[in-house]
């Protein structure tokens, strides 16, 4: 049961890791919008971008494979608890939600490719909704994950 609970602690960190990057890419995408004609600021701004979502990716990365072992560990593990089986409905509604999180994630990475490259982005006002919906999917997530309701 203690590496159960060692598991979920070291996947609920690179969970909140993963999601840093997630709230803060959007904004650097903000900057970047905003900040046109500017090319020294674009440059740094670019480079904070992608080392922010390498990051990202290894924090998602670290939290998938905890979570996979919680959610099937239990085959090999002994004594290690489960989350298959009758009532786990909010756990598939819970990773639908990180699937869509996850999409938005890339998303935010290629547009910061795009503008990489020289690109076009959306305006700052538009860049500004599209980063409050992970705020969104993560109230309720965290609300799945805690009130387990069907």
């Amino acid at each position: 049961m203690q590496a159960y609970f060692w598991v979920k602690t070291l996947h609920v960190v690179f969970v909140v890791a993963w999601m840093a990057a997630v709230f803060y890419l959007p904004r650097i995408l903000v900057n970047l919008a905003e900040s046109a004609g500017q090319p020294e600021v674009q440059a740094r701004l670019v480079l904070m971008g992608r080392r922010l979502y390498r990051f990202g990716h290894m924090m998602f990365g670290i939290a998938l494979v905890l979570g996979l072992v919680l959610w099937l560990g239990y085959r090999v593990i002994p004594d290690f608890p489960t989350m298959v089986g009758p009532g786990s409905g909010w756990l598939h509604a819970k990773l639908a939600l990180v699937v869509l999180v996850l999409a938005h994630y890339v998303v935010s990475g290629r547009w910061l490719k795009r503008v990489a490259r020289g690109g076009a982005l959306p305006s700052g006002r538009a860049l500004r909704w599209f980063n409050e919906l992970p705020v969104l999917g993560l109230v309720v997530i965290v609300y799945l994950v805690l009130a387990k309701p069907f």
